[in-house]
């Protein structure tokens, strides 16, 4: 069996995007046994999350929110293809990331996130989501007045319960207990906000940019945050995408079952990056 440890003669770089409320901490175990691998991990804290200094009123729109992950991949070096491996809501960047810079993008990985379909808005899939997860699911999260007029919809801040059940239920209790100290509200850019150009513009996914990209689902059986069963319709609604499945992980997989995930990375990035630095 493959290990972290296991030595591998090409070398990639991941990087690697965090979803709602979370930060690029949430990565510290796959992005430690990454580099331990020999491999370049970037974990990312998206504009007014984690340790970024952008406050959240400060954060107008989405394509705000996903400059770090814009400007870490317009600043590869020339040749240089970066493996962007999403999680949850981080879907969203990463797909426009492709979108914007396909030429850089050896592959792009969903893991249990929210993967848009070429020919329509991004905001069609979070929109499907709620509606299929319905009222009530996300338990005690809060919502918050937004400080900013030019934002529409209101901030969140996920649960403690919401946290326990949905996302960190087969998790060590250490994780659980520092992600409820480290996450912080967030606007989703999805909801409630008609005029947010990137995520409601049918026409932003192209053939050229995004569908021309590598993609690869990861299906998380376990997954209470966003389910299996919608997952594989986002890949339906896909074709083309390669799919790899991880059980007895939760939403956190990153955290509840990162040997399994790291490796599949690994021979995810073996498989579709053909430059070897």
């Amino acid at each position: 069996m493959a290990t972290w440890e296991t030595k591998r003669q090409r070398h990639h770089h991941f990087v690697l995007v965090h979803g709602m409320c979370h930060g690029g901490w949430c990565w510290y175990k796959a992005a430690t046994a990454l580099r331990r691998a020999g491999h370049r991990a970037t974990a990312l804290d998206m504009a007014g999350c984690g340790r970024h200094p952008a406050r959240l009123a400060d954060v107008r729109t989405f394509e705000e929110y996903s400059r770090p992950l814009l400007d870490a991949v317009a600043a590869l070096p020339a040749g240089e293809r970066a493996v962007l491996v999403a999680h949850s809501h981080g879907g969203y960047s990463v797909a426009l990331a492709v979108e914007r810079f396909p030429d850089k993008v050896a592959a792009a990985v969903f893991v249990a996130a929210s993967m848009p379909a070429l020919g329509r808005p991004m905001a069609a899939t979070s929109d499907e989501l709620l509606a299929y997860v319905g009222p009530g699911f996300f338990m005690d999260s809060k919502e918050f007045e937004q400080e900013n007029p030019e934002i529409k919809g209101k901030p969140f801040i996920f649960g403690p319960n919401f946290m326990a059940q949905r996302l960190y239920h087969l998790s060590p209790a250490e994780d659980l207990t520092l992600g409820i100290m480290l996450i912080r509200p967030a606007n989703a850019f999805t909801t409630g906000n008609p005029d947010e150009a990137v995520m409601r513009d049918a026409k932003l996914l192209t053939e050229d940019g995004y569908g021309s990209a590598r993609r690869v689902f990861v299906v998380v059986e376990e997954d209470q945050g966003i389910p299996a069963e919608f997952q594989r319709h986002m890949v339906a609604q896909s074709p083309g995408v390669e799919v790899g499945e991880i059980t007895g992980a939760d939403h956190m997989v990153m955290l509840s079952r990162p040997v399994e995930l790291v490796d599949l990375l690994i021979r995810i990035a073996d498989k579709h990056n053909s430059s070897n630095r």
